[in-house]
């Protein structure tokens, strides 16, 4: 715009007509304008969204008397109890950013995520104190431990100066928060699983944070007061943000300390739950609960599934069971979710795996990214929308982490060409949507023919007698490598070797079938992912 437009004099930004996007005036919304409907419950416990505020302003004003402020990181070290979820506010309305620890990490990854964080104060919970101590051991600078005493803990002892509550009662009911100075400021700092060498701290910003509560909302139409329950944890992509999400919408957040079938079901029952995320894992906890766990339930319960692609079986069993499933995708470096399976109300007259099918694929960007592709990894040219051609799945737009913290290198590459470099390869069908075939690390290659460990999995997920598989390459002098099968069969039923490999070549061409099936748990990560780098290593 040049300097003469009529636009530009006088019509400068000010306080009046723009103020840094943040998702923490949501808890003050919900205090004003619901006080006194439930914001929380935590077993027998439950309490208000005018206590909710006055609790998280509390802990931020405790913060500062503690010397913590802008730019400076505080970590939680917890399952998905109140003290996190208030932590999503309380940290960050000091200027301070919040680092949520995976629960299931060793003492030597905590360790080193606290010191490249950098973190000054940590919330702890009582069970996991034994690991704490040893990762606090490791550190040449160890931060200052707040005990979080959680009374459906299990064990565990007090390692800190002081217990959660007790820290609260030091701070001030009615501090003045402020706004961040900058919506580009950090909000969240959180770390990648870090299968290869050390993870990667990603890097959330104020407005990213604020942005993708909205297309969480349009993503899973969701409306005023739901009834969420926290069964995703809360340190993964801080819950694909749904801590800010829910409390924008005056929700209700259940905590759940253990993700168990029998659980979940009791709470959907007691509490009118309407919501969850979960992974794929979650979804076979509920499809295989067993009669004593289960709880009948009237109301319409909806869940939102990412972390891998369900497969079309699981699908397909979940809505037989009357759960409404919206399936997403993203990784920590876009907040969670920021790509949706949009549904079509022509689908719903497909047959039900029809309907399975059209589910599993990942989508449509959200409303809140502003570019989504599927493209030559070299070139960045898009691939052909034809369904086949593979490509690695590009993202650009306002809830794109700022990068990785302490690692410009890793930074660039991951924002080469002006785009986020996913990892990830799909292709695009002709009506826009993206579906995934593997990570770039994943796909297999025999004999020169690219095998797509996902399209073999969902495979193995039909045969009934499979409860979880995954499929990793196996070195072969004759081929380089071939598809190897990890199968977890479901209680009680049995399989041979020889009947899961026919079963997939009667369903697959003969070339993708695996060549060999090992029987036996599966690893996963805390969020419910296989872990297949750990099957590979059984290769050597």
């Amino acid at each position: 715009m040049s300097d003469e437009s009529p636009y530009t004099a006088g019509l400068d930004k000010n306080p009046a007509n723009h103020v840094p996007l943040t998702p923490l005036g949501f808890l003050e919304r919900a205090a004003q304008v619901f006080p006194d409907r439930v914001a929380v419950i935590h077993g027998d416990r439950r309490y208000s969204w005018r206590d909710c505020y006055r609790r998280c302003r509390r802990l931020a004003s405790a913060l500062e008397r503690w010397g913590i402020g802008r730019g400076d990181t505080v970590a939680v070290m917890a399952p998905n109890v109140p003290a996190l979820f208030e932590a999503h506010f309380g940290i960050p309305m000091t200027g301070a950013v919040i680092n949520a620890l995976n629960i299931r990490l060793d003492a030597a990854s905590i360790a080193f995520i606290l010191e490249h964080g950098e973190a000054k104060v940590l919330l702890t919970d009582r069970e996991f104190s034994p690991v704490i101590r040893d990762a606090l051991a490791r550190m040449t600078r160890p931060p200052r431990v707040i005990d979080i005493d959680d009374p459906l803990a299990e064990g565990g002892e007090l390692l800190g100066e002081t217990d959660y509550e007790s820290f609260l009662q030091t701070g001030d009911p009615d501090y003045r928060w402020r706004y961040p100075e900058d919506e580009w400021d950090p909000i969240a700092l959180n770390y990648t699983s870090g299968t290869t060498g050390n993870p990667k701290g990603v890097v959330y910003h104020h407005r990213g944070a604020h942005l993708i509560n909205f297309g969480n909302i349009l993503a899973w139409n969701l409306t005023a007061h739901p009834v969420y329950l926290w069964t995703l944890p809360m340190f993964h992509c801080n819950g694909w943000c749904f801590p800010w999400t829910i409390t924008a919408l005056y929700g209700t957040h259940v905590c759940l300390r253990r993700v168990t079938a029998a659980n979940i079901y009791r709470a959907i029952a007691d509490h009118g739950v309407t919501h969850f995320c979960g992974a794929p894992i979650v979804l076979n906890l509920l499809i295989n609960a067993g009669d004593d766990e289960r709880r009948p339930f009237t109301h319409r319960v909806n869940i939102m599934t990412a972390a891998a692609p369900p497969p079309p079986a699981v699908l397909e069993a979940m809505e037989a069971q009357g759960f409404h499933i919206t399936h997403v995708y993203g990784l920590t470096e876009v907040y969670g979710p920021a790509v949706v399976c949009d549904w079509h109300p022509e689908w719903d007259g497909l047959p039900a795996a029809g309907r399975a099918q059209m589910r599993a694929r990942q989508g449509v960007r959200y409303a809140t990214l502003e570019g989504l592709m599927v493209a030559d990894p070299a070139t960045l040219e898009p691939v052909p929308a034809d369904g086949k051609t593979l490509g690695e799945v590009f993202m650009r737009g306002n809830i794109v982490m700022k990068g990785y913290l302490k690692n410009p290198e890793a930074t660039a590459a991951a924002f080469r060409g002006g785009w986020f470099h996913s990892g990830d390869l799909g292709v695009m069908h002709p009506d826009g949507y993206i579906q995934l075939k593997d990570r770039s690390k994943d796909i297999i290659i025999s004999g020169g023919e690219n095998i797509s460990t996902i399209e073999v999995e969902g495979v193995l997920y039909r045969h009934p007698a499979v409860l979880e598989a995954a499929v990793v390459g196996k070195p072969d002098e004759k081929w380089g490598e071939t598809p190897c099968a990890f199968v977890c069969l479901k209680p009680g039923m049995e399989a041979t070797e020889e009947e899961i490999i026919a079963f997939c070549r009667d369903h697959l061409a003969h070339f993708k079938a695996p060549r060999s099936v090992v029987f036996g748990e599966l690893p996963k990560t805390s969020t419910g992912k296989i872990q297949k780098f750990e099957l590979r290593k059984r290769f050597g």
